[in-house]
């Protein structure tokens, strides 16, 4: 947002410096300026404010935070207006007590509508903010002031009391944009007896709107639940000025200094006139969940362990603790314990919620360029999780095949979340950063997915990586995090002797998950083709059991998912409990004196039903526990289409066996018995010896 900073020194008149340092300063602090441009009386900022700091998307909010630097006054907001008188002014009532925390309401009578003059209009011109009329253009002047969104309605056009409450389902509503709103149960809005009259918190409606005949005004200001506006402002398309705010979290202590500044303004510049007193409907449970949150505990030993030393020698000290934290707004009550306070929170910051963030606050205006670079005092050991060598041990082998570890975010969208865990419930964020990034993510395949995706438009020929991460599911009031494994992979590896070039991705992923499994001491892994999740394509995928529990599944991804990503290549993903493998302990590595005696081949070639697996064959072959058995296998894979060479339905195999014993050279009696002991066992499983 852009900030004049003319305005600025209106309310810190005793502000020396230039409005260059006050940019870098303020830069320092984390209220980032990123362009300073001449205008007529200083200077205009262009801003860069977090979405946690809404308090600081005003001017107001940006002469706090130089009063805090600066330790100099701050002029208050009521010097502008004289106090209300709150009372039984127009009626309020309020339905939707979990949707509207506060309501305020001012009737100005005998306004004179016309074009914005004077400093209204200096200011809109610099900020290029557009003007509308000076009844209007005094609503967008208050929260560009103080940041609290208001709203006039002429009066003349309501009937009966004002109700806050929720839609009609199919309820319509035409906006001040000229666009009708089919609403629904889940909006909020501002009515009166008989209709809609604005959708809250995001838009007025076209019906009540001030117009040049308009004569009398209704002025609000109320404070609305940041999910209810968000939801609203997403389901309709609309982000304006006030949905910005108020889906970030207004001050609920706001609303009736907002409505007396307007009504303050009406009556200067509109030549208004209030009647009767200011209504002020107030929700005592949302107060308290943000007005008049519980005291936070802080303890300047605390602050002073934490922040280390600064550059001129010494601590934070706990006069400059209290300084500070008044600066910003905190109330400090002294704690029985001396340097200990108990400090009640300024209804406008909602993000401060624990010590740390009061901490956080402290070095932040004194500056983090001004403490020195030193480690705080620590005495005792490192104690290690006690997962820490399985971590360890799935990383260190992942990437010594090749693997690239990968960290996504924690957030998703709702869509993408669901395609890859239909079966899981996702965690809705409270307050989140935009639209792609409204819940907590249950699984992290679609991280996954989208990163490779993001490679192969960027012409990356080949991808493995892999992601070890939390996973989060149930509902707000409960949230259950786990441990993930991901794997995805693009770029095929070349074909050989007993896989083609279609298959090699997806066994390349199984002998990558095999040789991770093989890591562990597991009783039993199985692979099965059936009942895979949907996101795999049908018969090119697999699910990983462990002691017969399942413990994921991985394979192509489904050809609608892939369009969805816009993947121009097969993409092989997979994922796994890692919380099993945590809890599991490593295999020992054993070492052992290689034989000196010379080692035996041979090579077997059978047929073998497509109904036989590998599997099979290769239990069959070490069920027979014979002690001079090196290795087995597959050497070679043929299936012939046209059934000439191999029947329909069978594949021809050529299987290799290495015998060699520990303590002599084998005699070919021996090598021949455990070769037919081999034979037998393959003829048991239905395999045909070729001749």
């Amino acid at each position: 947002m852009n900030i004049l900073t003319h305005w600025l020194r209106e309310y810190l008149p005793a502000l020396e410096v230039s409005d260059r340092q006050l940019a870098e300063d303020l830069t320092l602090r984390g209220i980032a300026v990123e362009g300073v441009h001449e205008v007529a009386g200083g200077h205009l900022f262009e801003m860069d404010i977090t979405t946690n700091r809404v308090d600081a998307m005003n001017h107001y909010g940006v002469a706090r935070e130089a009063a805090a630097i600066y330790n100099i006054p701050l002029r208050k907001l009521d010097d502008e207006c004289a106090p209300a008188n709150v009372g039984a002014g127009y009626p309020v009532r309020i339905e939707a007590a979990d949707l509207c925390g506060r309501f305020t309401a001012q009737i100005v009578r005998n306004v004179t509508i016309a074009p914005s003059t004077g400093i209204i209009a200096e200011r809109f011109a610099q900020l290029g903010q557009k003007p509308i009329s000076n009844a209007v253009d005094i609503t967008n002047y208050t929260w560009l002031a103080m940041g609290h969104p208001t709203h006039v309605f002429d009066l003349d056009t309501l009937e009966g009391s004002i109700v806050v409450r929720r839609a009609r389902e199919g309820e319509k509503l035409r906006l001040l944009d000229g666009s009708e709103k089919t609403l629904t149960a889940d909006d909020l809005v501002v009515a009166d007896e008989k209709k809609a009259l604005a959708l809250a918190g995001v838009m007025g409606g076209w019906d009540s709107r001030v117009t040049d005949t308009t004569k009398n005004i209704l002025v609000e200001a109320a404070w609305f639940d940041p999910a209810a506006i968000r939801r609203s402002s997403r389901c309709h398309g609309l982000h304006t000025d006030a949905s910005h705010r108020f889906e970030r979290g207004a001050d609920f202590a706001a609303a009736p200094v907002a409505n007396r500044y307007v009504t303050h303004k009406l009556v200067e510049l509109c030549s208004g006139t209030p009647d009767g007193p200011m209504t002020d409907v107030v929700i005592p449970e949302v107060e308290a969940k943000t007005a008049n949150r519980p005291r936070i505990a802080l303890s300047s030993p605390t602050v002073q362990r934490l922040l280390g030393t600064t550059l001129d020698g010494g601590e934070i000290s706990p006069v400059l603790i209290e300084q500070y934290l008044e600066a910003l707004g905190c109330s400090l009550h002294p704690a029985s314990e001396v340097g200990c306070y108990e400090v009640k929170l300024p209804s406008w910051r909602l993000d401060l919620e624990r010590e740390i963030d009061l901490i956080e606050e402290v070095a932040r205006v004194y500056g983090y360029n001004r403490f020195a670079d030193t480690l705080p005092g620590f005495s005792g050991g490192v104690d290690s999780l006690p997962h820490r060598a399985q971590e360890e041990t799935i990383r260190n082998t992942l990437r010594a095949m090749g693997w690239n570890e990968v960290i996504g975010s924690t957030f998703a969208s709702e869509e993408d979340a669901m395609l890859f865990a239909a079966q899981r419930t996702a965690v809705p964020m409270g307050n989140p950063l935009n639209a792609e990034a409204g819940v907590l993510r249950p699984t992290l395949l679609s991280g996954a997915a989208s990163m490779l995706a993001a490679n192969m438009h960027r012409d990356v020929r080949t991808a493995r990586i892999f992601e070890l991460g939390a996973v989060f599911t149930g509902d707000t009031q409960q949230v259950q995090e786990a441990q993930s494994l991901s794997m995805g992979a693009y770029g095929s590896p070349a074909a050989s002797a007993i896989v083609s070039a279609k298959d090699g991705l997806f066994f390349e992923v199984k002998g990558t998950i095999e040789a991770l499994l093989a890591q562990f001491e597991l009783k039993s892994v199985e692979f099965r083709a059936d009942s895979l999740p949907p996101w795999i394509a049908p018969g090119r995928g697999a699910r990983v059991l462990v002691e017969s529990k399942e413990l994921g599944a991985f394979g192509e991804l489904d050809a609608a998912y892939a369009d969805r990503l816009k993947a121009r290549e097969t993409i092989v993903l997979g994922e796994m409990d890692a919380a099993v493998l945590l809890a599991s302990p490593l295999r020992v590595p054993l070492v052992r004196e290689p034989s000196r005696f010379q080692a035996v081949e041979r090579d077997l070639s059978f047929f073998f039903a497509d109904t036989v697996t590998w599997d099979q064959i290769n239990s069959a072959v070490h069920n027979l526990h014979i002690a001079e058995l090196t290795s087995v296998e597959p050497r070679e894979i043929y299936r012939d289409a046209k059934g000439k060479a191999v029947a329909i339905g069978e594949y021809s195999l050529l299987l290799r066996v290495v015998l060699q014993a520990r303590d002599r050279t084998l005699r070919e009696e021996e090598v021949a018995a455990s070769i037919e002991r081999i034979i037998t066992a393959l003829k048991e499983l239905g395999g045909r010896q070729r001749a």
